[in-house]
C-alpha cells in the first residue's frame, strides 16, 4: 500500500490525546490525526470520535520532519460528488429568490401609480429631513427658537 500524499489508507488508532490521534499505518510507520482533522467544526473531545484499537481509513495530508505522516479523517469522509451537488442546490435557490424578488417588485409597481408612488417618496423624505434637523439642533442646544 503506498502512503503517497493524497492516498487513502487504513490504519490502527494506537493512542489518544488532547491535541490528536496517533494511528499505526502499514510498515509500522505512525502517522497523527490532529484533532481539527477530526470532523468539520469545533471539538472539544476526541473520543466520541475514535477508540483505541480502532480500525480506520485516512488521508495523507503531509510528511514532518520526522518521517511521521499527518492525515485527516474528515477529508476521507467528505463526498465531493454531494458538496458540488449541494452548491448547485443552493444557486439554483438564490436564482429562484432573485427572480421572485424581481417578480414580487414588478407587482408592488403595477399595483401603485407614479403620482402615490412620488407622494410617498416625498412624504419619506420631509420625515427624514425633520429628523434630522432635531438631532443637529439637539446636539447643538438649540430648542429651534432662533
Amino acid at each position: 500500500m503506498s502512503l503517497e500524499i493524497g492516498s487513502i489508507i487504513e490504519g490502527t488508532v494506537t493512542n489518544i490525546t488532547s491535541f490528536g490521534a496517533f494511528i499505526e499505518l502499514d510498515g509500522g510507520k505512525v502517522g497523527m490525526v490532529h484533532i481539527s482533522e477530526i470532523a468539520d467544526g469545533f471539538i472539544a473531545d476526541i473520543r466520541p470520535y475514535l477508540k483505541e484499537k480502532q480500525q480506520i481509513r485516512v488521508k495523507v495530508i503531509g510528511v514532518n520532519d520526522k518521517g511521521k505522516y499527518e492525515l485527516s479523517l474528515k477529508q476521507v469522509n467528505k463526498a465531493p460528488v454531494n458538496k458540488i451537488a449541494d452548491d448547485k442546490k443552493k444557486i439554483k435557490v438564490k436564482s429562484r429568490t432573485l427572480i421572485e424578488v424581481e417578480r414580487e417588485g414588478t407587482r408592488r409597481s403595477e399595483s401603485t401609480s407614479f403620482e402615490e408612488k412620488l407622494a410617498r417618496f416625498m412624504k419619506e423624505s420631509e420625515e427624514r429631513l425633520l429628523d434630522l434637523k432635531r438631532n443637529v439642533e439637539a446636539k447643538r442646544g438649540k430648542t429651534g427658537k432662533r
